[in-house]
């Protein structure tokens, strides 16, 4: 079990720099599943646990699963009650995975990553950096652009728009959210894009525990954009900074 660790904040990642993330190709593609519907929380934490016993035994492959959840908010392992604002709203999950309250819902795509880290790079920090930068290339993709910053686990999308914050900075949005959890370096849990959700279901908790700051969706920017659309730009992205996949049936 792990605690996310910032990286600097910058919205971009060079080629080179990608190339030393964490990009593997030894012969085994990584295995690419998208769940139709929505999948039950527990239900996907069974499975994702499952696979990482199966990689850690040498008797599977990585894989990368897309889902999305029915409306649940879900505690890591740094969530404080004070920022579940409205527990009685949805299902409650506490799990595993690093930080704090977060919401899944329909709309969202989530993205859980059982990757084999030991032989890609035993390197936590740098396994954030690579997520980051995937969420960053996808979003650049339908010309968005996302950033990281040093003080807010996540990817921030910058909101001119909108009024400033109470200290004066620019309004910032978050996008993306990234929770991992890693045993024995096989990974699981991963990260969070809003897409089409529906953002008021974030204001039962304190996102990530950061007060103050809006979260914010595709849609919400202007961008009419399909689901299928953003999988096929996660994956291109993907595949760029990890290695080839192999399109499978879910689990």
């Amino acid at each position: 079990m792990i605690e996310l660790t910032p990286v600097r904040a910058t919205s971009r990642i060079s080629n080179e720099t990608a190339a030393r993330l964490l990009l593997k190709f030894d012969g085994n593609p990584v295995e690419w599943a998208v769940s139709d519907g929505l999948v039950p929380y527990a239900e996907a934490v069974a499975v994702m646990e499952s696979r990482v016993a199966a990689i850690r035994a040498g008797e599977a492959t990585e894989r990368v699963w897309l889902v999305e959840h029915p409306p649940l908010y879900t505690a890591g392992t740094s969530a404080r009650e004070a920022d579940l604002l409205a527990p009685e709203r949805f299902p409650v999950v506490r799990t595993g995975r690093g930080g704090e309250f977060t919401y899944h819902g329909p709309g969202q795509r989530v993205v859980y990553l059982m990757l084999d880290l030991q032989r890609r790079g035993p390197d936590l920090r740098r396994y954030v950096a690579a997520l980051e930068a995937w969420i960053i290339a996808t979003l650049g993709s339908f010309n968005v652009r996302g950033e990281r910053r040093e003080d807010r686990v996540g990817v921030w999308v910058r909101r001119p728009e909108k009024p400033p914050l109470q200290n004066g900075a620019p309004a910032e949005d978050k996008i993306a959210a990234i929770g991992i959890r890693v045993r024995r370096w096989v990974s699981f849990h991963g990260i969070s894009l809003n897409v089409d959700p529906e953002l008021e279901h974030y204001s039962g908790i304190v996102p990530c525990g950061i007060a103050g700051y809006g979260v914010t969706s595709l849609v919400d920017l202007g961008l009419p954009v399909s689901m299928p659309e953003v999988d096929m730009a996660l994956k291109a992205a993907f595949e760029t900074l990890f290695g080839p996949t192999e399109t499978v049936a879910a689990p």
